[in-house]
């Protein structure tokens, strides 16, 4: 394993963390008595692989269902001072209601601290109000600090990219998790304003929200080789020093190990991925033709300013991905959220496109006579049943 200095924590953070919303049974909570024993089996076995491979950053969040509590099975059987435990707990507008949950979470685990606590999506102005003002979730959890319950705070976040780099900029926090990977860069300035203030840097999900890696495309793993697409997206993420560490949301023990392919390549990166990159671009130009590429972007509205609150920008996006590199059962897992994913994933997509006029708002791009065109076809290839967020399911 390698591991990077996580900020100003100064944690010595493995370049892979073990994350802790997939191996557990239930997205609920339950009385441990009915979690199976061969569930709780992998979860622990799981727990254990991650630790022999040096993986000692182990990664949830209250509500990530039994996960939790079935950690709290087996955290402290283990040496706690080689654990880096982090936990998250979504901001309250009632800070109260902060520190009970996180007084759950604590008892859940049964630790008697967590090196990192995380204020869990920080997606609105709203929420990131709740945190900073005064009174507010982020004073409970000084004081948590103070008592020895929690070692450093971070926030996690889905939100925008001018969102988070409010957050980073009020110099609250030690660390923070966010989304970047190879199809989604937009967050580098918040990753480059993070480095400034000293912050650890943890990306969420690379190979699940970064295009479903594990079971890729037959198109995007001809475009990767030599790499398979998962060893390409972390070797890209991590060619990035400010980058310090990676999600693995193991759901058995074997799932480590296409990862920790990466680990040898490290010292390559520099000759291995531009011959990629090239391929993946040239192809992206091919398909999606360079002036499409370049400007697609440019002039379109905000959901909150848009008919319906039609996503435009993020159907636009899932659809570039489906066509240049087949990413179509992707497209189909994060189009079908939009209109169920709250402040997570918002705005809708384009089912109810004929109900609205588009004109007004897309003035500003100059593809706005193909654009409404572009979403019917999105949502013809990628429409169908609603998706759940996870915390959603069963």
């Amino acid at each position: 394993m390698q591991y990077r200095r996580f900020g100003r924590t100064e944690l010595q953070m493995p370049v892979f963390s073990c994350g802790g919303m997939r191996y557990q049974y239930k997205w609920q909570d339950l009385p441990f008595i009915e979690i199976p024993q061969d569930n709780q089996r992998n979860l622990e076995a799981t727990i254990r692989k991650s630790l022999e491979v040096g993986i000692n950053h182990i990664e949830t969040a209250r509500f990530y269902g039994s996960s939790e509590m079935q950690l709290g099975k087996i955290l402290p059987t283990l040496p706690r001072e080689k654990l880096i435990v982090q936990t998250k707990v979504p901001p309250e507008e009632d800070s109260k209601k902060f520190l009970a949950t996180f007084e759950k979470s604590l008892s859940y685990l049964q630790l008697d601290y967590v090196d990192l606590l995380g204020i869990h999506g920080i997606n609105t102005p709203e929420l990131l109000e709740y945190t900073i003002r005064p009174g507010g979730c982020l004073d409970i959890a000084r004081k948590l600090q103070a008592q020895g319950k929690v070692r450093y705070i971070g926030f996690s976040t889905h939100g925008a990219t001018d969102l988070i780099i409010k957050t980073i900029e009020t110099n609250q926090f030690d660390y923070v998790n966010l989304h970047w990977y190879w199809i989604y860069q937009k967050n580098w300035d918040a990753i480059t304003s993070a480095t400034r203030h000293d912050m650890g840097v943890f990306i969420i999900s690379p190979s699940n929200k970064g295009g479903m890696l594990y079971q890729p495309s037959q198109k995007l793993v001809d475009l990767c080789q030599p790499l398979s697409p998962i060893i390409f997206n972390n070797l890209f993420c991590l060619s990035h020093p400010q980058i310090h560490t990676l999600s693995v949301g193991a759901d058995k023990p074997s799932d480590f190990d296409e990862h920790l392919k990466t680990l040898p390549l490290l010292s390559q990166a520099e000759e291995l991925l531009p011959p990629i990159i090239e391929r993946l671009e040239n192809e992206a130009k091919r398909v999606l033709g360079e002036e499409w590429l370049n400007t697609w972007e440019k002039g379109l509205p905000n959901y909150e300013d848009t008919p319906g609150n039609i996503n435009i920008p993020m159907i636009l996006w899932l659809r570039n991905l489906a066509l240049a590199y087949d990413l179509v059962e992707y497209g189909k897992m994060r189009y079908n959220l939009l209109g169920n994913g709250g402040h997570w994933f918002p705005g809708q997509k384009a089912d109810k496109l004929a109900d609205f006029d588009l004109t007004n708002c897309l003035k500003n791009s100059p593809h706005r006579d193909k654009i409404p065109e572009f979403l019917a076809q999105t949502e013809s290839l990628l429409g169908g049943q609603e998706v759940k967020r996870l915390s959603q399911t069963n």
